[in-house]
């Protein structure tokens, strides 16, 4: 990193124990647009440890979106390996890794995704009933995480009726539906205001500590960066 980079690299604190939760190792990815080849990410090395938060930063066209549909099993590399939870994921077809990603894998976005016309209690349902958990225990697994980010009070609230920073705590409380050992963060909080920002980060923070959860966060924010336990850098496309 140059010396001029906002993004501090060094570990902050303790590793967590254990084993890597996730092992990209060699990773590679290109596209083919018009006949012509674009390689996006380079010879990408790194792991994660369960109740281990990384940030992944770097400039705008450096590949960081790229490389969170790789770590979400949105999108397959175009070589290298990619172990999530002990499986090696390249090979697998997409009805298991579908599975995998359903399974262990929840998305915080920067946009929050949520459905305008439902409660906050049944934007959380969601990723519960497309599991077929039964109505009672998805109803009362989305009031006690909504109480856990805060938001006990808002369960009938539709989104238009919640700020910025409720929409995002609500989003988080759907990521965590599935009880993941992964939560992947793309700028969540790239709309929000600074109090709102910090809230989100306490959050993540709090739930890769109570949950042993891996929290993978993309962000252009140094102050985000800066909270996490470790800090990727992506400089055209290759980690470091």
């Amino acid at each position: 990193m140059t010396a001029e980079a906002p993004y501090p690299v060094a570990v902050r604190g303790p590793r967590a124990a254990g084993p890597p939760l996730l092992q990209v190792q060699g990773l590679t990815r290109h596209f083919m647009v018009s006949g012509a080849r674009i390689d996006v990410l380079h010879d990408c090395t790194f792991d994660v440890a369960r109740g281990e938060v990384v940030a992944i930063v770097g400039q705008s066209g450096s590949g960081k979106s790229t490389l969170l549909n790789v770590l979400g099993l949105l999108d397959k590399p175009s070589s290298g390996s990619y172990v999530f939870d002990g499986v090696e994921t390249t090979p697998l077809r997409e009805g298991r890794r579908s599975r995998l990603r359903g399974d262990g894998i929840g998305f915080v976005f920067q946009q929050f995704h949520l459905l305008e016309r439902r409660s906050a209690l049944a934007n959380v349902s969601v990723p519960m009933v497309l599991a077929g958990v039964p109505v009672l225990r998805r109803r009362s697994r989305s009031k006690e995480l909504l109480e856990s980010v805060g938001l006990g009070h808002r369960l009938n609230s539709q989104p238009h009726q919640l700020s910025g920073g409720e929409q995002q705590r609500v989003a988080l409380a759907r990521a965590l539906s599935r009880e993941p050992a992964l939560i992947l963060a793309d700028e969540p909080t790239g709309a929000l205001d600074a109090t709102s920002s910090t809230m989100i980060m306490d959050q993540l923070i709090d739930q890769s500590r109570v949950r042993d959860a891996a929290v993978v966060v993309v962000t252009h924010d140094p102050k985000v960066a800066e909270r996490a336990d470790r800090v990727v850098e992506l400089v055209e496309g290759r980690t470091r």
